[in-house]
């Protein structure tokens, strides 16, 4: 059997008792390691705290090298530790769906989504998200307009936009370093982000969130990752009110 299991957004007391329940009962433990980071903790204090060993895996581990960890749910209980919420990822849909396909059964330990943190810090209502988009780091001869795309096509539709920070091994894409990639992006297609909407530490107990004017957004200091952004479409009263009180609009 293959059990997802969240871990939820920061440390390694946002599981929930469920999920640490069955980790302590599962065989073999993995824990995939490029979607998102506990940045509360470290592997070896999530070892001690469910006294098991944690085995990390890559995206080629996940995405292209399933087969060990397939084998082995077929005859053990797997668990499969994500932050966050396991199905929140299309790579962890993926992984579901191929067990299936041999016949593991399978099953689902939700955690504390970032998407759902969001929209308690920020205040935005749920149902006015369009879809979300990934901001990845250029690289040479590489800068992908696609989340500019997404946030244009959501603003002409009066929506808001999650927009997921890059991870790359041990770098954290920032907030500034987000929005200096989206004005580059607004310019080439002339478009005007009037709002911006920075998270820091979503889950902790300092977390950090700020909205307002590109020029006002570039001086916070968000301090340590994890960093998200938001880009609002037209804010309802409460979600301007909410937002001038708890974010500094």
């Amino acid at each position: 059997m293959l059990t997802f299991v969240g871990l939820g957004l920061f440390d390694k007391n946002d599981i929930s008792e469920k999920g640490r329940t069955f980790i302590a009962e599962a065989e073999k433990v993995y824990i995939e390691c490029y979607t998102s980071r506990l940045m509360g903790t470290s592997l070896k204090e999530l070892e001690n705290y469910y006294k098991k060993s944690i085995h990390p895996l890559s995206r080629e581990d996940v995405e292209q090298n399933p087969d060990e960890l397939l084998k082995e749910a077929t005859t053990s209980n797997v668990a499969f530790l994500t932050v966050g919420d396991p199905m929140v990822s299309t790579t962890h849909i993926d992984l579901r769906l191929r067990a299936a396909t041999i016949g593991i059964k399978t099953a689902i330990i939700h955690g504390v989504s970032i998407s759902t943190a969001v929209y308690g810090l920020t205040g935005l209502q749920n149902y006015r998200f369009g879809k979300s988009c990934s901001l990845p780091f250029p690289k040479k001869n590489w800068f992908p307009m696609t989340p500019i795309d997404v946030i244009a096509a959501n603003l002409a539709q009066n929506l808001h936009t999650l927009v997921y920070l890059d991870i790359q091994n041990d770098r954290f894409m920032t907030i500034q370093e987000a929005i200096d990639l989206l004005e580059v992006m607004a310019d080439k297609k002339d478009l005007n982000i009037p709002i911006y909407i920075g998270i820091a530490r979503a889950g902790s107990d300092n977390p950090v969130v700020s909205a307002g004017p590109v020029e006002r957004i570039r001086k916070i200091d968000f301090g340590s990752p994890l960093h998200i952004l938001v880009v609002p479409g037209e804010l309802h009263d409460m979600e301007r009110k909410y937002l001038e009180i708890f974010a500094g609009l």
